[in-house]
């Protein structure tokens, strides 16, 4: 399913620190590694504050990790400087969570999705008409909306012109920060919809962040699972349902839906997520986990392979053997 071949973009080792009050640090993104593959969606799964969006700055170059690298056309993002990082941005595009905060108010809608291909000499300004209706259709909207404004505009057409500007490149790579978290139920699946739609046309990899397990799993191709910082499981999206590590299984059975077993009910995690400036010794997930062994709390878990393309971060899972 996954081969070297397409792979797309590389982060190796990403660790990201931030410093606190009182001389300490807190440690965002601690040894984090992840493949994005062309025509593949990679779903980033975990709770609020886990880490999940800082990482995917990083791919977009609005910030950089202290340690590692990120390694996309053979050169490593995080050390590009200039031009040559100006000229690497119209591969990587991001959709924001909030799409009416990366609009200005004051421009249309043509404008705005043709500012990119403006910027780097794709069009001429005679051509952004033509330009700009034809990306609006390719997302589902009207041309006419070319020249409206975004105030004039829902939240879910937003959306679509934030990923309208966002495809406008070409681009190998899209970054979407909960892209669909504010949007109505209906409306995030035409909008997944539209993602895939996208995908499958121009072949594109898309890292996907939510907190949204239910919903990441119905179209993610993988999924890594996050926490304090941390990944603690890598498995396909078609397999969620054999997901071995104990926090997932808890996102698991936390998950409403219509076809679920009604007899059993909903079991939230009662307890609250560390703090990443306190964050406990050994297994990042102890302090929650019904599990937690000794060894848990000595030794801080690496992920290792328990079956096919199917990774987890757990003491009591043995290793599988090929």
């Amino acid at each position: 399913m996954f081969e070297e071949k397409d792979v797309i973009l590389e982060a190796r080792h990403i660790v990201r620190r931030f410093p606190a009050s009182g001389g300490r640090e807190l440690t965002a993104c601690n040894d984090i590694n992840l493949t994005f593959y062309r025509g593949k969606t990679l779903g980033l799964i975990g709770e609020s504050g886990c880490g999940k969006s800082t990482f995917m700055r990083f791919l977009v170059r609005l910030d950089v990790p202290t340690e590692g690298e990120i390694i996309f056309k053979g050169k490593d993002l995080t050390k590009l400087k200039g031009e040559e990082l100006r000229q690497t941005r119209q591969y990587i595009q991001m959709v924001f969570q909030d799409p009416g905060g990366s609009f200005h108010p004051k421009m249309k809608i043509r404008d705005i999705i043709c500012e990119p291909l403006m910027n780097f000499g794709r069009i001429k300004p005679s051509e952004k008409d033509a330009v700009a209706r034809k990306l609006l259709e390719a997302v589902d909207l009207p041309g006419e909306f070319a020249y409206r404004f975004p105030h004039n505009m829902s939240g879910g057409q937003r959306q679509r012109i934030a990923i309208a500007r966002a495809v406008a490149l070409e681009p190998e790579l899209i970054v979407m920060d909960e892209a669909t978290c504010a949007l109505d139920v209906s409306v995030q699946k035409t909008m997944i919809e539209l993602i895939c739609k996208l995908q499958k046309e121009k072949n594109i990899a898309v890292g996907f962040v939510s907190h949204d397990l239910g919903l990441i799993q119905s179209f993610a191709h993988q999924i890594a699972v996050m926490y304090l910082g941390s990944i603690v499981e890598i498995l396909p999206g078609e397999d969620v349902g054999k997901a071995r590590h104990p926090y997932t299984q808890t996102l698991l059975r936390a998950i409403f839906d219509t076809k679920m077993d009604f007899t059993k009910k909903i079991e939230p995690m009662d307890s609250e997520i560390p703090s990443p400036l306190d964050a406990p010794a050994g297994c990042p997930f102890q302090t929650r986990c019904e599990h937690c062994a000794a060894i848990c709390r000595r030794e801080r878990p690496v992920l290792k392979s328990i079956g096919k393309e199917h990774k987890a971060a757990c003491h009591l899972l043995a290793e599988a053997t090929v």
